[in-house]
């Protein structure tokens, strides 16, 4: 019998990706370590290694398909020994789902399409999970009859949510994914067309809520668009990265109770010393670097920690989470969201060690090449905008993280020190915090430790 190959969790929190692009082809011989395929993520394309040494027999998802359950079987892979003609035939429509005695309202997904006997029914109200397999594509999306007596459609759970959010009928939309699965883009495609909708449906935003309290619904997207001239903008579908942040950042305000700190530092000395370790590091080779000021920012932050350690938490039901640790995730801006890529144990390096990776996942995030771990995790976080000109601003907390400290630019003020008054390049950073792991004094004293490590950068190297 074939070996299944099973769409990978590529990180703990995966539950479907897009199967960006087959590297093999049905015949081909593999072994362990082989590239096979690239699946995409909602932040990142990433390759999947072969485990096991075979011959690959059958490409059961086409190149391009969106929502694909994680443990979905992808591939079948022909082991040593085994023999070609004892692989099941796959039947050319989805096995009808089991009849449920309470039909939940809305269509579930279909169950997949094999020929091995057909798996237990799901508990009621919840779908059964989809399989997408290639094969030629029929001219309409296949159905079969449900207990209810109801059609069902063939389509992703990525199609089904767009079509429901944009009060799309999606029985009308013809599938192009593999058997004729309406997929992401059949949906994004009768969108653009301006496709009518069922004057019935109303999609309404549902914004995530903490368990055991009702969902909050947002504007109905109908009376959203009502307020608008047709024609007078463009509507761009969500991609997975910024529905992932819009989620996260949703469930930070309503789960986290946020309080905020601020304080004015005075980099002067962080400056000078910042030009004078630049002037004489290396240009070349591996020892090269050029320090920013937030490397310091990220050093101070994790000494910091290490100083407070009742502010390095993570609240949990379970209990408070100390950190060993200071993994200091920071920001980074790309096309269409942005990352946060997590410097681990920063306390523990040097300057230059912190500015060449950071400089390293930044570009490498600009390219949605970073591995999971590499932005996953991670025990407070940087929000720095001052290269954008903003004077201050306070950041929405990271889950799970418990603080975030948000920097603004540096600008030359008037001051007034031992009764004198001096210029000086002052920088505001504010500290959210979550009232739930950081009592207020304990968030000033890691703010204070901050500003005084940030003023006098030498602390940082001792």
């Amino acid at each position: 019998m074939p070996t299944e190959i099973l769409m990978p969790a590529l990180s703990p929190t995966m539950e479907e990706g897009k199967l960006a692009k087959w590297l093999v082809k049905t015949g081909q011989e593999v072994k362990p370590g082989d590239i096979i395929a690239e699946i995409e993520t909602d932040k990142a394309t990433m390759e999947v290694e072969a485990v096991d040494a075979g011959k690959v027999s059958e490409l059961l998802v086409a190149e391009g398909t969106e929502g694909v359950k994680v443990n979905t079987p992808i591939a079948t892979l022909l082991l040593e020994g085994d023999d070609a003609a004892a692989v099941p035939a796959r039947s050319a429509a989805p096995s009808p789902a089991p009849a449920r005695s309470n039909p939940p309202p809305a269509a579930p997904s279909p169950a997949p399409a094999r020929s091995s006997p057909p798996p237990a029914a799901p508990a009621a109200g919840k779908p059964a999970a989809a399989a997408p397999v290639a094969a030629a594509a029929p001219a309409k999306p296949p159905q079969s009859g449900t207990a209810g007596g109801e059609a069902r459609i063939f389509a992703s759970p990525l199609a089904r949510r767009l079509a429901n959010e944009h009060g799309l009928d999606i029985a009308r939309l013809n599938g192009s994914g593999p058997r004729g699965r309406v997929i992401r883009r059949d949906v994004e495609a009768a969108l653009k067309d301006g496709r009518p909708r069922p004057p019935a449906a109303t999609a309404v935003t549902q914004m995530p809520a903490a368990a055991g309290t009702p969902a909050i619904a947002a504007m109905p997207d109908d009376k959203i668009r009502a307020l608008y001239d047709q024609g007078s903008y463009d509507l761009i579908p969500h991609d997975g990265m910024r529905r992932i942040i819009a989620q996260r950042l949703s469930l930070s305000k309503q789960t986290i109770p946020h309080f905020y700190l601020t304080v004015q530092c005075r980099i002067d000395e962080l400056l000078r010393a910042r030009e004078s370790m630049n002037r004489s590091a290396p240009k070349e080779g591996p020892r090269a670097y050029k320090l920013s000021v937030n490397d310091f920012a990220i050093k101070a932050l994790a000494l910091a920690l290490a100083q407070v350690p009742a502010a390095n938490v993570t609240w949990s039901e379970a209990g408070m989470m100390r950190h060993k640790y200071s993994d200091v995730g920071v920001a980074v801006a790309i096309e269409g969201g942005l990352f946060t890529p997590v410097i681990r144990h920063a306390e523990l390096k040097s300057l230059s060690e912190i500015s060449n990776e950071m400089r390293d996942l930044a570009e490498r995030a600009r390219k949605r090449r970073l591995a999971p771990h590499e932005y996953q995790g991670g025990t407070t976080s940087i929000s720095n905008l001052g290269m954008y000109g903003i004077k201050s601003f306070e950041a929405v907390i990271n889950p799970p993280h418990a603080t975030i400290l948000a920097i603004g630019t540096a600008e030359k003020s008037p001051l007034v020190v031992a009764d004198k008054l001096e210029i000086g390049t002052l920088m505001a950073c504010t500290l959210s915090a979550d009232h739930r792991a950081v009592d207020g004094a304990v968030g000033a004293e890691l703010l204070n430790a901050f500003k005084t490590l940030i003023e006098d950068p030498v602390r940082m190297l001792v």
